[in-house]
């Protein structure tokens, strides 16, 4: 059974300048470098009028990983990850974000909103982790969900951080 997890975040910006920032390689090249852990990278990226999609690569030192997600895996976790965002009305972006950790029965997948709201705008994943793992499934989705959760707060400190730094 998955686990579904709904991360909301609120910025004092604008949803389009958070867009911008949010699509912008060299945002997302040093978000990686600080946040992203070994071997962090921007594997793809393209944006146009009709929207972005950008593919990360995420790393986990293996001392870090709890015991229980490291049954799973031998060595540094490896996470890719897959976001998509189009312009879907005034101040509103909609998409899509999927994760995968290759070598494992562990991913991810979800929406993502942007929009305005009174005073700046609206950041919301809403997302459902599966661990296809008998027994300890559910134990393991809940602790992925968990440092999802973290990533995305530490993520979402980063970009205010940039824009207020930029704006």
């Amino acid at each position: 059974m998955a686990h579904q997890l709904t991360h909301r975040t609120t910025a004092e910006f604008p949803a389009e300048q958070v867009y911008a920032v949010m699509v912008d390689p060299d945002y997302l090249k040093a978000r990686l470098e600080r946040l992203g852990g070994p071997g962090a990278a921007l594997l793809s990226h393209h944006v146009d009028a009709n929207g972005a999609r950008y593919e990360l690569r995420h790393g986990v030192d293996a001392n870090v990983v709890p015991p229980m997600v490291r049954s799973l895996v031998s060595g540094d976790l490896v996470i890719e990850r897959v976001e998509t965002l189009v312009p879907t009305g005034s101040g509103r972006y909609d998409g899509t974000v999927s994760v995968r950790i290759p070598g494992t029965p562990a991913s991810a997948d979800g929406a993502l909103r942007l929009a305005d709201v009174d005073g700046g705008s609206e950041f919301v994943v809403d997302a459902s982790v599966t661990v296809k793992v008998p027994l300890i499934g559910g134990r393991i989705e809940s602790m992925v969900a968990e440092q999802i959760e973290g990533l995305l707060a530490q993520e979402t400190a980063f970009t205010i951080d940039w824009l207020r730094q930029r704006g």
